[in-house]
């Protein structure tokens, strides 16, 4: 290990574009040295919370990095921390983070070969700056990234992603009037991102936002409820089919962004001529540590991602063997067993059917829901009523703050939400991927939205949610609703059950649907209709769970 000097604080200008000599602006960054002679390569993560921040709510500081031979480059993206220029949303990133690997790979002491890391919007710069196909730029390691920004960050299932997407426009909003000096703007928005506000007259358009931030990318996306042109525009998706780097792919079972880094992984993997690496544990998109929730999952839950990112740079950006290659790519954190497990692929093969029955009262009763590997020959349904005056609420999950797995039987003794059990396991039951539903839904009016949670019963009665799915739909269709729900890896004990619970609502994760089947943001609280809603079981309208199990041997 090695001392590591002083930060300094360094400037660098991006290009001149002839068209837009205006555009040339001022991009500062803290660069940690190590203390030692000859070159080094170099580590770089761009970000838009103040460089001092480092993202070390998850990663270890900079300093850790430099004193494993690595200059560390930290810098505020454009508009933010002390960069010049406006920020706006992915918008300059491409460009912006070309110009900073160049940079980068020119500093005194590099030797220039340049890495890039950091999750959430730290994660989105890497794509970008790999779009532009840097030749200084060999690899990158993505964490809770989206690849497609409509459905793997800002909608699910057509559902907007209420509480996340406004908690993040305040947060923003807020720094920009710190940035900007604006006392009370900033004040304001600090006091709403403390308690943010999802009872405004049109629920989805929050007031405080509006009033001190009318220009933000939250109106945009609230106005592109459909997966269009402006999605396609900004996704990383469209960038990356011609690059090929050598990537580590981080994710977290909680995370409300897992859609986009199993896609982008997925893509990579299977046309990339280097290797891809997955990890997965069972985290949140903050903190990254062994409790998440009201769940603590061991010692081994600990992120490994430091250690584990220094071996990935030191064979991709020093040459040296660390073993990588004769490794399964792919280390999952299994639940409930509590510990880490390695697969060679993400299987698609492997999902059975567990089928819902019921005596028709699974509103009512927890023994009258079923869930059986037998598909029923008797016609049976289930109705309940969704009340815009009491929503079903959102509890843990990866679409809510706080995210993870919380016990949650008063929320499934609910009249307003149906669940089906399984009897108790005879063995152990091993879940490793992608869950989905398919379930035979009718309802009175021109819209609605379905919720799918799936959680594991213990014999005392309490119930913890393993992962759920949300999906918003016109009314009328004579088909089951396909439902993906967040992947997961699970052991499930023996004499467990599992559950599978379905609600018209989980707020504030998602708006409440209003039922009228008007666009997101045009239907006022009031005008909300009560919306019914029957489930079908059985026969030629059979619903069904479809889990991925694995072999436990």
């Amino acid at each position: 290990m090695l001392a590591v000097r002083p930060k300094k604080t360094v400037s660098m200008l991006t290009r001149v574009s002839e068209a837009k000599r205006s555009s040339r602006v001022r991009l500062d960054a803290d660069v940690y040295y190590p203390d030692a002679e000859g070159e080094f390569p170099v580590l770089l993560m761009r970000q838009p919370y103040g460089r001092a921040i480092a993202s070390t709510v998850v990663y270890a500081h900079p300093t850790w990095y430099a004193a494993r031979g690595y200059i560390v480059v930290i810098q505020d993206v454009r508009g933010r921390g002390t960069s010049e220029g406006e920020f706006k949303l992915f918008v300059h990133e491409i460009e912006d983070g070309e110009d900073t690997v160049n940079w980068a790979a020119n500093l005194p002491g590099s030797n220039g070969k340049v890495g890039m890391y950091g999750f959430s919007y730290q994660g989105m710069t890497q794509l970008y700056a790999a779009a532009a196909k840097p030749p200084a730029l060999k690899t990158i390691c993505p964490a809770m990234v989206a690849y497609n920004l409509y459905s793997d960050w800002v909608y699910e299932g057509g559902a907007f992603c209420l509480q996340t997407n406004l908690g993040w426009a305040i947060q923003l909003a807020a720094e920009s009037a710190r940035i900007q000096g604006d006392v009370a703007a900033h004040y304001t928005l600090y006091a709403a991102a403390q308690d943010i506000s999802v009872y405004d007259r049109v629920p989805s358009l929050n007031e405080c936002l509006r009033k001190f931030a009318p220009n933000a990318f939250y109106h945009e996306w609230l106005e592109h409820s459909q997966d269009d042109d402006y999605w396609q525009e900004i996704s990383p998706q469209r960038y990356l089919q011609h690059v090929d780097l050598p990537m580590f792919h981080i994710g977290g079972w909680f995370d409300t962004y897992l859609r986009g880094t199993l896609r982008l992984y997925k893509d990579m993997s299977e046309r990339s001529q280097y290797r891809q690496q997955l990890l997965v544990g069972p985290w949140a998109h903050l903190p990254w540590s062994r409790k998440v929730g009201a769940v603590d999952y061991g010692l081994e839950a600990v992120s490994p991602v430091d250690e584990m990112q220094i071996r990935w740079f030191d064979r991709f950006l020093k040459g040296l063997d660390t073993g990588l290659e004769a490794e399964l790519p792919i280390r999952w954190f299994e639940m409930g067993a509590n510990m880490w497990q390695a697969f060679p692929m993400i299987s698609k093969s492997n999902q059975r059917s567990y089928f819902l029955s019921s005596t028709g009262l699974a509103s009512i009763r927890e023994d009258s829901g079923m869930l059986s590997e037998s598909c029923p020959e008797s016609y049976a349904s289930d109705v309940f009523v969704h009340d815009p005056w009491r929503p079903v609420p959102a509890l843990g999950g990866h679409a809510v703050v706080p995210a993870g797995s919380f016990e949650r039987s008063q929320i499934d003794c609910r009249t307003d939400v149906l669940t089906y059990t399984t009897a108790p396991l005879t063995t152990d039951l091993h879940l490793a991927g992608e869950v989905m539903a398919e379930i035979w839904c009718s309802v009175d009016t021109p819209s609605h939205d379905l919720c799918a949670v799936v959680s594991e019963v213990h014999p005392n009665g309490s119930v913890y949610n393993l992962t759920q799915g949300y999906i918003h739909v016109a009314s009328g269709q004579d088909r089951p609703l396909k439902m993906s729900l967040q992947a997961t890896c699970v052991c499930i004990r023996k004499g467990n059950a599992l559950r599978l619970s379905l609600s018209a609502a989980c707020f504030p994760a998602y708006p409440m649907n209003p039922g009228t089947g008007s666009p997101l943001g045009s239907t006022r609280l009031m005008d909300a209709e009560v919306v019914t809603l029957r489930v079908e079981c059985g026969g030629d309208r059979a619903s069904r769970l479809l889990l991925p199990v694995v072999d436990s041997g």
